[in-house]
């Protein structure tokens, strides 16, 4: 089984199954997750659009729409950090 990091704010990390992080997810829409989801992979890749893209399993050119829509909606993307 796959496991997930996820921050937690005052205890470090923890270390969570996709079977326990689900229900922590209900009551959000598909497109909420989906945004957090490509988000905080940006932020973890850096801002490194082929390398999130790569993780998220798009392409850049879908990853890239994404992020126009987002930032469209005022949404703030990570930026680029070399």
């Amino acid at each position: 089984m796959t496991t997930v990091h996820v921050a937690a704010s005052e205890r470090g990390a923890q270390f969570l199954a996709p079977n326990e992080i689900v229900p922590l997810l209900i009551g959000a829409t598909v497109g909420e997750v989906e945004r957090e989801l490509v988000l905080q992979t940006l932020a973890r890749c850096d801002g490194n659009r082929t390398r999130a893209s790569r993780v998220l399993g798009l392409s850049v050119r879908t990853l890239r729409n994404k992020i126009r829509l987002y930032a469209a909606s005022g949404i703030e993307v990570p930026a680029y950090h070399d």
